[in-house]
């Protein structure tokens, strides 16, 4: 009887086992599960975990510090310059943030519509000025730059050496350049009216940083001097980048010297003047250092007054910050309309 009953216990047990669930078995080192059948069943990843796997999150300890500190004083103070040109903001009081518009825009745009119209306003002085200089010098120094790189590219001999003296002054700053060309443009020893002096060219000596007519130019041909160097690096790696099949297929073809250059090699260097152009426009707008060393001070004169230093003038000369501001905000503009086709084509080209 008890043999009975223990015999019928053992197998309901053995019963019950048997209909529960087996478990699966999981390997230490990884989240993949074996299955009861011998086969591999994947675990659903955890949405935290996805996200910790990601490249830029991991990357976060790298660009999240410069991100901010970049957006704090670069973006955030040019959003609060911009701010300030909606005030009427001016003397040594705090600003008022009510009622902002645009009243100072509209008024610089008509002075220097009106200006460039009629003349007289200083508004429109500085602003014909930016535009003549930053064309001017940039047309200037990528000519010479060219030239100076073909010259080069031809095999010259001693090449190094004067790679590096038209490259040196790049390294210069502005200071250093405008007090060099200070000595250079003076009446009485300077360097160029002497050198006229003793070629016989007397007639052409000139008062070049206090002649109405000179000082603009004597300005562009200084800042020429000075980044011809950098052109010529840019279009001499260009033209190193051209393979010597192109120039032999047009000697093959027949084409001149001057027509192989026009037709083939310089259209080949359109990345080489872009990228050139647009730094030479950038450094045009920042000038303002070099004038105002040069001239010794933030009044070189109308003839030769840019939008920077009439921004200086405004904001920490007269005091009226908000009018000072809204010239500041319309040379960020001219800068963003310079730098950005630039960078969507770039976008476009897939380098960037």
């Amino acid at each position: 009887m008890v043999r009975r009953t223990i015999s019928r216990l053992l197998t309901f047990v053995r019963g019950c086992a048997a209909r529960l669930p087996v478990p699966s078995r999981q390997t230490p080192d990884s989240d993949a599960a074996v299955a009861t059948d011998g086969g591999v069943s994947e675990r659903p990843e955890s949405p935290g975990r996805t996200l910790r796997q990601q490249e830029w999150v991991r990357a976060l300890p790298f660009w999240l510090p410069p991100f901010l500190l970049v957006s704090l004083f670069v973006y955030g103070a040019i959003t609060w310059n911009f701010v300030i040109s909606l005030t009427d903001w001016r003397g040594l009081g705090d600003p008022s943030y009510e009622g902002l518009d645009f009243e100072f825009y509209v008024t610089f745009f008509d002075r220097v519509v009106d200006g460039l119209l009629n003349g007289g306003t200083i508004e429109s002085q500085a602003f014909r000025n930016t535009i003549v200089l930053l064309v001017v010098f940039t047309v200037a120094s990528l000519i010479l730059g060219l030239l100076l790189a073909i010259l080069i590219d031809r095999g010259i001999r001693l090449e190094n050496g004067f790679r590096t003296i038209y490259l040196l002054p790049m390294s210069l700053s502005f200071v250093v350049t405008a007090i060099l060309w200070r000595w250079m443009y003076r009446n009485n020893g300077g360097v160029i009216n002497s050198s006229l002096e003793a070629i016989g060219l007397d007639a052409l000596t000139r008062v070049w940083l206090g002649d109405p007519a000179t000082k603009l130019f004597a300005i562009i041909f200084a800042l020429t001097w000075q980044f011809s160097g950098y052109c010529m690096v840019v279009y001499l790696a260009g033209l190193r980048a051209i393979p010597d099949e192109h120039y032999e297929a047009a000697r093959v073809d027949g084409a001149s010297t001057i027509k192989m250059y026009w037709r083939v090699i310089l259209p080949q260097l359109r990345a080489s003047t872009t990228s050139a152009a647009v730094v030479l426009m950038v450094f045009g707008l920042k000038a303002f250092d070099f004038i105002f060393v040069i001239f010794r001070g933030a009044n070189p004169g109308p003839s030769a007054d840019i939008m920077p230093i009439f921004m200086y003038r405004l904001a920490f000369g007269q005091r009226q910050w908000a009018y000072g501001s809204t010239v500041a905000t319309v040379l960020f503009l001219m800068a963003l309309g310079i730098i950005a086709p630039y960078l969507y084509v770039q976008y476009r080209r897939g380098d960037l």
